[in-house]
């Protein structure tokens, strides 16, 4: 089944060059089926490029996917064009009566800001307390995952002596996951961010699992399955050149940056780099989209209760 979003998205001619199949409303209608409400709250800079990368993934599945772009009320983005935000995102405030089977809240390029420092994290903080009734699944990722973490167990974030970046071997610590089936034994995922998230802080009675983790840059995945909540460290849906840009971004800014690691072949940065993730990444997304397809209610209204 097909990825449904609006007709005019930049994602939407991408994704049609790839092999994914998109449905226009009729066309979702006719197939008689309901489809699963998928919300992506993009806190990304570059918008069009997160949005390519989640629908591209969520997209994949033998599922109908709605797709509905959320943006911050609180937050104007300085690198996505005005008229983009407009005509594809909704504001929160309009779609909180609404319910959804889940929702993806995207990292962002703040983690060395102290959480309460956040412009937003007064509407970010209220949208969490809102997937606990209107959501049923919640799978946040990077940065959003330690903004989740610390919302709703206080669980903290520490900065690193220098950036996790580049592509790590991570471990798979429960193959009998549903959202690690298929996966092997070992597999590498690509790792940017400055700050960690370190298991003594995890609270013993919240029932959480480490699902993933890398002797070099910690844990990667963890799962709260008692509130559905998956948190996702690294960015395990980045294109192929998504480390390469953020390199060359910040070599040109002057900031101290050190060379991503395992990522261009044989260390060569004018070689094109290889990507060795993303068959994971589509398994991931998957496995998390047939979760949810398992356990929510048929009724949207039911979501909560």
């Amino acid at each position: 089944m097909p990825i449904k979003i609006p007709v005019a998205l930049p994602a939407a001619d991408v994704l049609r060059t790839e092999g994914v199949m998109l449905v226009s409303e009729d066309e979702a209608t006719r197939q008689d089926i309901r489809p699963l409400r998928i919300a992506l709250v993009n806190l990304m800079p570059n918008k069009i490029r997160t949005e390519t990368q989640i629908a591209r993934l969520i997209g994949a599945t033998p599922l109908q996917i709605e797709l509905t772009l959320v943006k911050m009320e609180t937050h104007t983005p300085r690198n996505a064009p005005a008229a983009h935000m407009l005509s594809f995102y909704e504001n929160w405030s309009d779609i909180r009566d609404q319910k959804f089977d889940g929702i993806i809240v995207t990292g962002a390029p703040i983690e060395l800001l102290p959480f309460e420092e956040v412009g937003y994290w007064s509407e970010l903080s209220a949208m969490f307390d809102w997937t606990t009734t209107n959501v049923h699944s919640l799978l946040s990722i990077c940065w959003g995952a330690q903004a989740a973490l610390k919302h709703f167990h206080n669980v903290p974030k520490h900065a690193l002596d220098h950036k996790a970046f580049g592509v790590f071997r991570h471990k798979n610590l429960d193959p009998a996951s549903p959202y690690l089936r298929g996966f092997s034994d070992d597999f590498s995922i690509p790792v940017s961010r400055w700050t960690e998230t370190r298991k003594p802080d995890l609270p013993a009675d919240a029932d959480m699992r480490v699902l993933m983790e890398s002797d070099e840059t910690g844990i990667c995945l963890l799962a709260e399955p008692p509130a559905r909540r998956v948190y996702m460290f690294n960015h395990i849906e980045y294109d192929s050149t998504s480390l390469q840009e953020e390199y060359r971004r910040d070599v040109e800014k002057g900031v101290a940056i050190n060379f991503p690691q395992n990522y261009f072949p044989n260390d060569d940065p004018a070689r094109a780099p290889e990507n060795r993730w993303r068959s994971h990444a589509h398994l991931f997304f998957s496995n998390w989209i047939n979760d949810v397809y398992q356990t929510t209610p048929f009724d949207l209204s039911e979501i909560g209760q």
